[in-house]
């Protein structure tokens, strides 16, 4: 059965964060209700989207009804959504149904996402320049583990500071000095109106063949906005990740458990 949203389901938000979540996904299928700490992912990015400041909703979207199940137990709200071949198409299908002056496309496999990043891209979308349909938010990379490993995405930008590629390689090419390599966050806004253009696009061969969304406005010669923020955590592709994101959450809390007191 489709549920719409229990949260004022026909009344117009500004800003609301979108979540999508699928349970097939090849690299660790069920991901989004796999335990981390007491909570499943979903609910820690959930979570994150709930402390930022700038947002009038944040809903779940999925094809599964046992992540829509999860959401139920968890309070959290959901949306059940046809299935798609992107969690853009499936914020897209969402927008068609809430209405908003805009989205924030928050990938279920950024638990430790920072609302401030969160509130960024918001705040990114209300200033937006002419001829861009979106805004995707970015950080430095330094590890050169996550360099080499295809599950992060890297992009490079434009003079504009627009995206020009996207790719599972390290691009650049290092063929002099090592140059600023940059990661892709899942973290994304859009207007009502650039999902709908995004909705009518066919994938191009590059999103085919990277398996990164943006690159269909890329493709189709749309700008995508590419916005700095600060990033300190780890996004779950892979079970491997899991185990890593679990480190991190048991530092957060020991960290916030001494507390400042315990600084020399």
């Amino acid at each position: 059965m489709t549920a719409t949203p229990t949260a004022h389901p026909h009344a117009a938000r500004r800003h609301i964060a979108i979540i999508p979540c699928r349970w097939g996904a090849s690299r660790f299928p069920g991901k989004p209700l796999a335990q981390l700490g007491d909570k499943p992912l979903l609910w820690h990015v959930h979570q994150r989207c709930m402390e930022a400041k700038r947002l009038d909703g944040v809903l779940v979207a999925t094809d599964d009804a046992r992540i829509e199940a999860a959401c139920h137990q968890l309070g959290i709200e959901c949306m059940r959504t046809r299935v798609h071949l992107t969690g853009t198409d499936r914020v897209a299908e969402c927008a068609e149904r809430v209405p908003a002056d805009a989205y924030i496309n928050v990938q279920g496999d950024e638990p430790f996402i920072a609302p401030a990043a969160i509130d960024a891209v918001s705040d990114a979308l209300d200033h937006l320049a002419s001829g861009a349909l979106a805004v995707n938010a970015y950080t430095e990379l330094h590890d050169a583990g996550a360099l080499l490993d295809h599950n992060v995405v890297k992009v490079v930008l434009k003079t504009d500071g627009n995206a020009l590629m996207y790719s599972r390689q390290p691009i650049p090419y290092p063929r002099g000095d090592r140059p600023t390599y940059l990661r892709q966050l899942g973290l994304y806004g859009f207007t009502g109106a650039a999902l709908r253009q995004f909705d009518q696009l066919p994938p191009g061969p590059l999103e085919r063949a990277e398996g990164v969304e943006m690159l269909r406005f890329i493709e189709h010669g749309h700008d995508v906005r590419m916005l700095p923020v600060t990033d300190e955590g780890v996004a779950v592709d892979t079970p491997e990740d899991l185990i890593r994101a679990f480190r991190l959450l048991g530092a957060q809390r020991d960290r916030r458990a001494t507390g400042p007191a315990a600084c020399p």
